[in-house]
């Protein structure tokens, strides 16, 4: 059984300093982390907050990810695939259910659909020239309607394995939105070729 959140505190606390300061992550330390460790410092731990605060989208009727179901770059109809904008990396998606579900809610049917667009989504953004990997992120503290994160590795930029991508994303200019818009429209129209679906929110007639 987990400590609960009192005693889980109690044994971070014994680990860190005085003015409850843990050490410095080992990640800090690996050549591909995009800080000097010299300067740096642990931000203070802070007591447990219950209970927690409401995610944005707990209740339906205020989600934005719901009221935004007909926005992105390829839908199905249970999925929508969007493009990230702002970022530093050369291509972040963001793939959501259509509808209001958590990852923990996700119908069967829903759940091995996921599996099989995390597969293709990645598939198709390593495809595109100079990417060399496309990492994939869950996360889910911030909203409660489920949206998994895809960030393009550019090529050649070995300082930016693994772990820290996200953090370099931050600190990185902002790409170029024609290049990136471009690279995700081939994206989105590898996805209709391989798992269906189409390009716009409202179906093409046939």
């Amino acid at each position: 059984m987990a400590l609960p959140p009192d005693r889980f505190y109690d044994h971070a606390v014994a680990a860190a300093d005085s003015e409850r300061r843990l050490p410095l992550a080992r990640m800090t330390g690996w050549d591909i982390s995009p800080f000097e460790q010299d300067g740096l410092r642990v931000a203070p731990l802070r007591p447990p907050v219950l209970p927690e605060p409401a995610r944005h989208g707990e209740d339906p009727a205020e989600c934005r990810n719901c009221q935004e179901r007909d926005e992105g770059i390829w839908f199905n109809d249970h999925w929508r695939l969007a493009r990230v904008t702002g970022v530093g990396v050369p291509l972040a998606l963001m793939l959501y259910p259509r509808d209001h579900y958590d990852m923990a809610d996700l119908p069967d049917d829903l759940a091995a659909e996921l599996g099989l667009l995390t597969t293709r989504i990645v598939r198709h953004v390593q495809a595109l020239p100079h990417i060399a990997r496309a990492h994939v992120y869950r996360l889910g503290d911030g909203a409660a309607h489920l949206h998994v994160w895809f960030f393009a590795r550019p090529q050649g930029q070995t300082q930016f394995y693994g772990s820290w991508l996200v953090v370099w994303d931050d600190l990185l200019p902002e790409y170029p939105a024609d290049l990136a818009e471009a690279d995700a429209a081939i994206v989105a129209d590898a996805l209709v070729a391989s798992h269906g679906g189409h390009r716009s929110a409202i179906p093409p007639r046939t």
